[in-house]
């Protein structure tokens, strides 16, 4: 199995553009220690030539144009085999809007996320120039998909509706998930950008995994609030601090999986700086921070 970082950050990047804290000046001047990253998805493949997205983020095309294995190889082709979505934030679909160039595509996703992307969405038309478009293979929670070589279970994480469907919606717990992917080989991978809190399915999916890679937004549960850019405590938006007294590194550090990346990591966030004392607790407890353009292989 192998797997292309194609966007790191959460929602916004990395700068991000109407931000002037001191992660996002220090990368827009180059300081050392700092790299930008674009809005999370992830590229994964069973045999190199037909990939699917996890996640579609809004910066797609240029995170497309980014990897060779991605480009296509005749006038009109793609090897994108499918789109994986595990919510319905927009920095996790809007880049479907962006692949409307009549080319057929595969959604892969809950009902409840592809209800949400699809009811009153003007902007859907873009994707109904002809039939089956855009077409949908749902997930089921716990139940097995198989296409091109990996396996792809859906697994109910703990989380919220996206901001645009709140009072529009019934909460369900499709509306946010996770992934256990595995490539019939013997080895899995786990998926789980967006986690408010832990909860038995969470724990019992990541002792599977190989590989995890984890929602990584913020480190601290107030850390908008210190640095002035917002009310919202990182709970208030369905994210589980990483370094808090009971924070996502103490389950993570405890894993059998081989290796832990962060990953939908928010521009505020301490471990964007190298050499920070963040950064070091991460290394000292070895789990990595994901960047735009790492690779792997499973």
């Amino acid at each position: 199995m192998r797997v292309r970082i194609l966007g790191s950050a959460a929602g916004g990047g990395f700068p991000q553009w109407n931000c002037g804290c001191e992660n996002c000046q220090a990368v827009r001047l180059g300081a050392h220690g700092f790299q930008a990253r674009t809005q999370e998805s992830v590229a994964i493949s069973a045999n190199g030539t037909e990939w699917f997205l996890l996640n579609a983020s809004p910066e797609v095309r240029a995170q497309l144009e980014s990897f060779d294995a991605l480009h296509p190889k005749t006038s009109r082709h793609s090897p994108l085999a499918g789109i994986v979505l595990t919510n319905g934030d927009l920095d996790h679909c809007l880049g479907l809007l962006s692949l409307r160039e009549s080319h057929p595509l595969r959604l892969l996703t809950t009902s409840s996320i592809e209800r949400g992307f699809r009811e009153g969405n003007v902007l859907f038309r873009t994707l109904q120039r002809f039939a089956g478009q855009l077409a949908f293979a749902p997930l089921q929670l716990g139940e097995p998909t198989t296409l091109h070589g990996l396996t792809f279970e859906a697994v109910p994480a703990p989380g919220k509706l996206p901001i645009h469907l709140e009072g529009r919606s019934t909460p369900s717990p499709e509306d946010n998930i996770g992934l256990l992917i595995s490539d019939g080989r013997g080895r899995t991978l786990g998926y789980f950008p967006g986690v408010s809190g832990p909860s038995p399915a969470i724990g019992a999916a990541l002792e599977r995994a190989d590989v995890v890679f984890f929602d990584g937004t913020f480190w601290s549960n107030d850390e908008l609030r210190r640095q002035g850019l917002s009310d919202k405590l990182a709970q208030d938006m369905a994210h589980w601090p990483i370094g808090d007294e009971r924070g996502s590194l103490q389950h993570l550090k405890a894993l059998p999986a081989k290796r832990r990346i962060l990953i939908h990591i928010n521009n505020t966030n301490p471990i964007l700086r190298e050499h920070s004392e963040e950064a070091a607790q991460l290394a000292a407890a070895g789990v990595e921070v994901a960047y735009d353009g790492m690779e792997l292989e499973l």
